[in-house]
C-alpha cells in the first residue's frame, strides 16, 4: 500500500485541486481537501483522516475495505454515478466539499455494514434522519420517513442502485415505489447522500433527498456467509470475484427465508443474484452488471386497535394477503477522462413484475365478501444518461462547467381487481401506460478564492405519456408537462476546519399518470374527478455548517425548509387520484461522528421538523359535518393542517468498538417520534424506540462470527401506524349499515375511525458465520 503523505505545501495543494477540477473526480477532489487540511494543520482532523478505513483501523463490517478492493490493482474502481454525482472509493466516511451542502456526504460500504439492521433496505438508515420500516411482509417495498415526510414507498426520495433508478412512476401500489429487498448490502462500495432540491443532476422524486448506492467491483477472495435466527430466519450468501484479463468478474448469490412472529407465517422465499464485469479505473473504465431477483410471501398487514383483543397483536384479519415479485436488470457504466475533460455515461434496461393482495378496510365496501384487492403490474423500462465536465478560467477565475442529459421510458401494464382469498371477483380498472421523460441540466462552478465557491445550475424536465384505460375508456388520454429547476449554492471556508453552506433550489415530483388523465371514478362513471397535475413543483432552501474543529469529531448542522405546491396522491387501492393542499416543512438536522480513539466510533444524529398543510380544507370540513351524530365515524375527520404520518423528531445513536481483528461489538438505538395520523391531530402514533446490539470476533484468516440481537428491550410499540375508517363484522356500525334503515351514506362509506397498527417484531437473535476461501 502506498505510504501516506504527511503534508502538502500550498503550491502542491493548488496543483492537486487543479487535477481534481480537470478530472471531475470526487476521489481526486477529496484527496485535495484532505491533504489541504493536513497542509494547514499536519494533524488528523476527522474519522478517516485519523484512521483511514483502507488501513483497517476498524473493520466491523462483514467485509473490510482491504478485502473489498480491486486486488491486485491497488486503486478500487467504483464508477461515478450517471449525472455528475461521482462516487468515491470505499472508506471515505467524511463529508466532501464536492457535495456542496452541509447535509450531503458520502459513506463507505464498510460503514454501512457496521450498522445493525434486520432488512436490506434498513442499510440506508446510514442516512441521518431516515427511518425505514415495513407494514406488509418483507417482500413489499419499505416505508420511508425523512425530514418531516411520510414518503410512503418512495415518493420524494430518489434512490439509485449502481446508476439505475429504483423509483417506479405510475406504479400499481404507490407513486415512486422503491423496492430494495433485492439489495445485497455486502456489495456496497459507497453511498452518496444528498438532501433537498439544490442539485442540478437530481430530478424526479429527489425533493426530500436522493441516495445513490454504488457497488464494489472485486474482492480479494471467495466468501461464504450463513445466518440463522429467530422465527425461522435463514440466509445463505456466496460472493467473490475472479481476475480475468484486464478486468474482474464479481458474483454474488443469495437465498433467504423467513416466517416472522406472526400467527400466520410469512413463508417468505427469496432468490437473488448479481454478476458484474468491470475494467479500468474510476476515471477511465467501464462495467456491465446483471441482476436477478425473485420473492414471494404472505403478509400480516396492519390491524385496527379494536381488533387486537380478537386476533392478537401478531394476528391477521385476512391471512390470504401477500404477494410475489421479480426483477431482472442489465446495466452498464462508462467513464473517460482526457486532460481537463471528463465524460460519464450509463444505460440500463429492467423487467419487473409484481402481485399484491391487500385488505385494509375489511368489510367497509363489500359487507359479504370483504375488501381484499389485487394490484398487478408488469413493467419494462430503460434509460440512458450522460454528462460532460470541462474546466476553464474565466477572467482569472477557475471554473468547471457540466452538461448532462437523462432519459427514461416505461411501458407498464396495470390491473386493479377486487378479490376474495386471492380469487378474482371483478375489475376496478385495467390500463396500459407509456411514460417517458428527457431531462437536461447544466451547472457552472466558480472558485472565487481559496475560501469561496459558488455554483449556479439549471435543469429542465420534459415528461410525456399516454394512458389506455381499457376498463373505462373515458379515463384514457395523453399528457405533456415541463418544469424548470433553477439551483444555487454558496460555500465559504474552510475557516478553522469549518465550512458554511447556503443552498436554494426548485425541484418536483411526478404524479401517477392515471391520475393525470382520469375523468371519472372507475367504479362510478357518473362521479367526475378532478385530475392531478403531472409534475408538482417543490422549492427548498438550506443553511448549514460543517466542522472538524474538534479533533476526531465531524459535525454538521443544517436548517432547512421545503414547500410543495401539492401532494397529489394516486390511490392504487381505489384507482383514482386524491389531490391535497400545498405543504410547508421547516426543520433542523444535526449529525455527529466522533472517534476519540482508533477502536471507538460514536455517531449521534437528530432531526426536528414541522410539517403542515397550508390553507383551509373545505372538502374535509364538509366530510366532517356529514358525519355529525356518529362520533365513531366523525372523530379524526375534522379539518386541520397536520400532515398525517409526518415525523416531528427522529434520533439515532450508534456506538461501534473494535479493531480489524479480534473482538468487536456495537449498539444501535433509533427513536421514531410520535406523529399525527389525521389532519386534526385527533389520532397520534406512539413513539417507537428500538435498541439493537452486536458482538463478534474477527479472525486473522478472514473468518468472522457474530451475533446480532434486535429489539433487545422487547418493545411492544408500533412499527408503523395509521388512522382511517374500516368496518369489522363485530362493529355495531357494520350491523347498522347493513340494516333496513342504515345511517347516512357518508357514515357507512367512512366506517369506524381507529388507530391502525403493525407491531414491532419482538426480541430476536441472528447468528452469522463468514468464511473466506
Amino acid at each position: 500500500m502506498p505510504q501516506q503523505r504527511k503534508g502538502v505545501d500550498r503550491a502542491d495543494m493548488r496543483q492537486i485541486k487543479k487535477i481534481a477540477m480537470a478530472s471531475g473526480s470526487a476521489v481526486a477532489l477529496m484527496i485535495a481537501l484532505t491533504f489541504g487540511a493536513r497542509a494547514e494543520t499536519d494533524q488528523p482532523t476527522a474519522k478517516t483522516d485519523a484512521q483511514p478505513a483502507e488501513q483497517g483501523a476498524v473493520a466491523l463490517a462483514p467485509i473490510d475495505v482491504e478485502t473489498a478492493s480491486n486486488a491486485p490493482n491497488p486503486e478500487p474502481y467504483t464508477f461515478p454515478n450517471f449525472a455528475g454525482n461521482p462516487s468515491t472509493s470505499a472508506g471515505t466516511g467524511t463529508p466532501a466539499d464536492m457535495n456542496d451542502a452541509a447535509s450531503a456526504f458520502t459513506v463507505s460500504g464498510q460503514e454501512v455494514n457496521q450498522r445493525i439492521f434486520s432488512r436490506p433496505a434498513e442499510a440506508l438508515e446510514i442516512v441521518p434522519g431516515l427511518v425505514i420500516t415495513q407494514h406488509s411482509g418483507d417482500g413489499k417495498a419499505n416505508q420511508y420517513f425523512l425530514r418531516g415526510f411520510n414518503l410512503d414507498h418512495g415518493t420524494d426520495l430518489a434512490i439509485y442502485l449502481d446508476g439505475m433508478p429504483m423509483n417506479m412512476p405510475t406504479h400499481a401500489h404507490g407513486q415512486g415505489y422503491s423496492d430494495l429487498n433485492m439489495l445485497i448490502p455486502e456489495l456496497i462500495s459507497s453511498v452518496d447522500i444528498k438532501k433537498g432540491p439544490y442539485f442540478a443532476d437530481q430530478g424526479d422524486f429527489a425533493s426530500a433527498g436522493s441516495v445513490h448506492i454504488n457497488l464494489l467491483d472485486s474482492f480479494d477472495g471467495q466468501y461464504a456467509k450463513a445466518t440463522l435466527g429467530s422465527f425461522d430466519y435463514l440466509r445463505y450468501l456466496g460472493f467473490g470475484s475472479i481476475k480475468t484479463g484486464e478486468g474482474n468478474i464479481l458474483y454474488a448469490a443469495e437465498i433467504g427465508s423467513y416466517n416472522g412472529p406472526w400467527a400466520y407465517p410469512d413463508d417468505l422465499k427469496k432468490l437473488n443474484g448479481v454478476l458484474r464485469y468491470s475494467q479500468g479505473t474510476a476515471l477511465n473504465g467501464f462495467s456491465i452488471t446483471g441482476m436477478a431477483y425473485g420473492n414471494h410471501w404472505n403478509s400480516t398487514d396492519q390491524i385496527p386497535e379494536r381488533a387486537v383483543s380478537e386476533v392478537g397483536l401478531f394476528g391477521s384479519l385476512n391471512p390470504t394477503d401477500g404477494g410475489n415479485t421479480e426483477r431482472f436488470s442489465l446495466s452498464t457504466q462508462w467513464a473517460k477522462t482526457e486532460g481537463g475533460n471528463a465524460w460519464q455515461a450509463n444505460a440500463f434496461v429492467v423487467r419487473s413484475g409484481l402481485n399484491l393482495w391487500n385488505d385494509f378496510t375489511y368489510f367497509l365496501q363489500n359487507p359479504v365478501q370483504g375488501d381484499q384487492f389485487h394490484q398487478h403490474e408488469t413493467r419494462t423500462f430503460g434509460g440512458a444518461n450522460a454528462s460532460y465536465t470541462l474546466t476553464n478560467t474565466i477572467a482569472g477565475i477557475p471554473t468547471e462547467t457540466e452538461f448532462g442529459v437523462q432519459t427514461r421510458f416505461d411501458a407498464i401494464n396495470l390491473l386493479l381487481t377486487d378479490t376474495q382469498n386471492r380469487q378474482y371477483l371483478s375489475t376496478i380498472r385495467k390500463d396500459y401506460v407509456k411514460e417517458g421523460n428527457i431531462s437536461l441540466f447544466a451547472q457552472q462552478t466558480y472558485h472565487w478564492s481559496d475560501w469561496a465557491k459558488m455554483i449556479v445550475g439549471i435543469r429542465g424536465d420534459l415528461y410525456a405519456g399516454s394512458v389506455n384505460a381499457v376498463s373505462q375508456p373515458q379515463n384514457s388520454g395523453n399528457a405533456v408537462a415541463f418544469v424548470p429547476g433553477p439551483k444555487g449554492s454558496l460555500i465559504l471556508g474552510p475557516f478553522n476546519k469549518t465550512e458554511f453552506y447556503m443552498d436554494i433550489g426548485q425541484g418536483f415530483h411526478s404524479n401517477d399518470l392515471r391520475g393525470v388523465t382520469v375523468k371519472v371514478e372507475p367504479t362510478d362513471p357518473i362521479n367526475r374527478l378532478q385530475p392531478a397535475t403531472f409534475l408538482t413543483p417543490t422549492q427548498g432552501a438550506e443553511i448549514g455548517v460543517r466542522t472538524k474543529a474538534i479533533e476526531g469529531l465531524n459535525s454538521s448542522i443544517a436548517l432547512f425548509g421545503l414547500d410543495a405546491a401539492s401532494e397529489n396522491i394516486f390511490s392504487g387501492d381505489a384507482g383514482d387520484t386524491q389531490p391535497s393542499r400545498s405543504t410547508r416543512r421547516i426543520g433542523i438536522e444535526l449529525t455527529n461522528d466522533y472517534r476519540p480513539i482508533s477502536w471507538l466510533d460514536i455517531e449521534a444524529d437528530a432531526t426536528f421538523a414541522r410539517a403542515r398543510f397550508l390553507g383551509y380544507d373545505y372538502a374535509q370540513a364538509a366530510t366532517y359535518y356529514s358525519l355529525t351524530g356518529y362520533p365513531q365515524a366523525q372523530i379524526g375527520n375534522a379539518p386541520g393542517n397536520y400532515i398525517p404520518g409526518a415525523p416531528a423528531f427522529i434520533g439515532t445513536l450508534n456506538v461501534q468498538i473494535g479493531e480489524k481483528t479480534g473482538w468487536f461489538g456495537g449498539l444501535g438505538y433509533r427513536y421514531f417520534g410520535t406523529r399525527p395520523l389525521t389532519e386534526d391531530n385527533a389520532f397520534r402514533s406512539p413513539a417507537t424506540g428500538l435498541l439493537n446490539a452486536r458482538v463478534g470476533y474477527n479472525f486473522d484468516n478472514g473468518w468472522r462470527i457474530q451475533l446480532d440481537a434486535f429489539n433487545i428491550t422487547n418493545s411492544r410499540s408500533d412499527q408503523i401506524t395509521y388512522a382511517y375508517g374500516s368496518l369489522l363484522k363485530t362493529d355495531s356500525l357494520y350491523n347498522a349499515c347493513n340494516s333496513s334503515t342504515p345511517p347516512p351514506t357518508s357514515v357507512c362509506q367512512n366506517g369506524v375511525m381507529d388507530r391502525v397498527l403493525h407491531p414491532v417484531e419482538p426480541l430476536a437473535f441472528r447468528l452469522t458465520l463468514l468464511g473466506k476461501f
